[in-house]
């Protein structure tokens, strides 16, 4: 349900006027469930939890909750099903999504989208076919073909020459599967005004040998191109369609929390205009922005940390995004797209033997970067991937750390490709955290072992981070993978990639400590553990109602078991019932 005309408005209000339309929620609710896992540590289980204005003031059986507030409401709705604390993302990108998901896709592999599973195109051959049916599709040979998942590993290089094979006419973007990425056929270079001179002023406009473009462009380079394919993709039909396909998938998953990890990306006004038309006080999850630093750098300059803090302090609103204390950094490139950085010998596949990946930050501007954020008490998020990006990061962190030992901030690595033992000691030592990408193992443990070698076993090393006391948590970085928490956890419990192997059975987690992850860790990684991500007296009813407990199946079965919904505040949204159709 979306209010969006003046006569909605006026019914609204007249409702509330009144109090006449429609029955009220409870004052006490007590929900009994076959079985509630509370992930608190001094109660792990109970069969009844009693909310009152959207907390939690009582956890245990229905008697024991009857005793104390004999006047509560019984609802039974959850009688056969199990509560969970309500799933969490900690890191995704809700208008990249929205943008990714309105787009064909083309992916290396088989993806959940919100249209359905999209069968992978296993090579090269497949991809440039069904560039050709998708051009097809397309009646005026001007507009602008634009596909999602392309990868290099899987499908093989591609350049402007293989793309001018499915039409020299009309513009064709392939989008990498990292999303950092582009590859253009000659028109869409020339749509775009692509030259080889751009390479001056961008990092990432690859030229061959010859100093010829090759129509892939990366990292800093799309900020050029988005220019361009703003008109194209930001269109309010386009983000409507893909922002509700995003929450489709949300309620999938169960998921009752998201933290939006590159607010001002794309422009803090469009965004917010966007999540004012498309956030509303009765979506079914919470959502939270971290701001991207450069995003924010590049229009406040000196001020920013004041810009940014001034936003953070803002009064937390149910139907608004709220932005967190926090603020993300970036250390180097992409995990899929062979970017991140890497210590020598670097790459070992032969399309990149010896390359080492990419800074986005070098030290020690990172350092420089984050202390004034860290002196001013933000939680600090780094994008950091690759095992020579872990060295930098937390070389930053002693830096940062050192300049001002009385601030006891809390920084988390995001993503954490490769993290060797001897940096797991170091993070442990800082008090650090770790948000792992959860798809890497899963999608990559297979398709790296050309380009990595026995560095597959390096990614993320969830147990072992685990053993070490450091916080770990999962995300989906969505639209990377889908915002399915119960599936990642899968996942670490497994170890089990695409292809059906097991890769670093040691890193694998218990089923306990998966499920932590997408909770009270998760939580922790948001700066909210004190509000959500366990069910315990004084948070907030937030909760996902699953049809059978994970504890109670194998870790392979989990993506079968059934969501029935989620509640948030103690009002329950079954899924079925509030998936949007626009």
């Amino acid at each position: 349900m979306r209010l969006r005309t003046l006569h909605g408005l006026i019914l609204l209000l007249f409702c509330g006027l009144l109090t006449a339309c429609g029955p009220s929620q409870p004052d006490s609710i007590i929900y009994p469930a076959k079985r509630i896992v509370t992930m608190d540590a001094s109660r792990s289980e109970a069969t009844a939890v009693l909310v009152e204005d959207g907390l939690i003031t009582g956890v245990g059986s229905v008697a024991d909750l009857r005793a104390v507030k004999p006047q509560a409401q019984l609802d039974d709705s959850f009688a056969q099903h199990i509560i969970y604390p309500g799933f969490i993302d900690p890191h995704v990108h809700m208008l990249l999504g929205a943008l990714i998901y309105s787009r064909p896709f083309t992916p290396p592999w088989d993806m959940q989208t919100p249209q359905g599973i999209v069968k992978g195109l296993a090579d090269k051959s497949a991809l440039l076919a069904r560039l050709k049916e998708l051009d097809a599709q397309l009646s005026n040979k001007n507009t602008p073909l634009i596909t999602y998942g392309y990868h290099n590993l899987i499908h093989g290089e591609i350049t402007r020459h293989d793309l001018d094979t499915v039409s020299s006419q009309r513009p064709i973007l392939l989008w990498h599967y990292s999303a950092h990425d582009f590859y253009l056929n000659s028109a869409a270079l020339e749509w775009a005004k692509v030259d080889a001179n751009l390479s001056a002023r961008y990092v990432g406009v690859e030229l061959d040998s010859n100093g010829e473009l090759t129509g892939r462009l990366y990292e800093d380079a799309p900020k050029y191109l988005f220019e361009k394919l703003a008109f194209q993709l930001l269109t309010p039909g386009n983000v409507r369609r893909g922002f509700n396909g995003f929450e489709r998938l949300l309620a999938d998953g169960g998921v009752t929390t998201v933290a939006e990890l590159g607010y001002g990306l794309f422009g803090r006004r469009l965004e917010d205009l966007y999540y004012l038309l498309e956030y509303t006080d009765d979506d079914p999850y919470r959502l939270y922005l971290v701001p991207e630093f450069r995003a924010f750098q590049q229009v406040y300059g000196d001020d920013t940390v004041t810009a940014v803090a001034a936003l953070a302090e803002e009064e937390p609103d149910r139907g608004k995004p709220q932005v967190l204390r926090q603020i993300k950094f970036f250390t180097d490139g992409a995990f899929y797209s062979q970017t991140m950085r890497l210590d020598p010998p670097g790459y070992l596949a032969a399309n990149t033997e010896h390359q080492l990946g990419l800074w986005v930050t070098p030290e020690p501007m990172l350092a420089e970067e984050i202390q004034p954020f860290w002196d001013a008490g933000f939680g600090i998020r780094i994008h950091s991937n690759g095992d020579a990006a872990q060295t930098a990061t937390l070389n930053a962190m002693t830096s940062v750390r050192a300049n001002n030992p009385s601030v006891s901030n809390r920084f988390v690595i995001e993503h954490a490709g490769l993290v060797l033992p001897t940096q797991i000691e170091r993070l442990q030592t800082l008090d650090g955290g770790v948000s792992a990408a959860s798809h890497y193992v899963y999608y990559m443990g297979d398709s790296y072992q050309t380009a990595l070698g026995e560095r597959t076993t390096h990614i993320t090393p969830l147990a072992s981070l685990k053993r070490s006391g450091i916080p770990t948590t999962l995300h989906s970085d969505a639209p990377l993978a889908p915002p399915s928490p119960l599936r990642a956890a899968a996942v670490h419990t497994t170890r089990e990639t695409r292809a059906g192997h097991i890769s670093n059975a040691s890193e694998a987690l218990t089923p306990y400590a998966a499920l932590q992850a997408i909770t009270i860790d998760a939580a922790w990684a948001l700066g909210k553990e004190a509000e959500i991500g366990s069910i315990e007296i004084g948070k907030r009813a937030d909760f996902t109602i699953l049809g059978e407990d994970p504890l109670q199946r194998n870790a392979k079965e989990w993506s079968e078991i059934e969501v029935w919904g989620v509640v948030i505040d103690g009002i329950k949204y079954p899924r079925a019932t509030n998936l949007s159709t626009e």
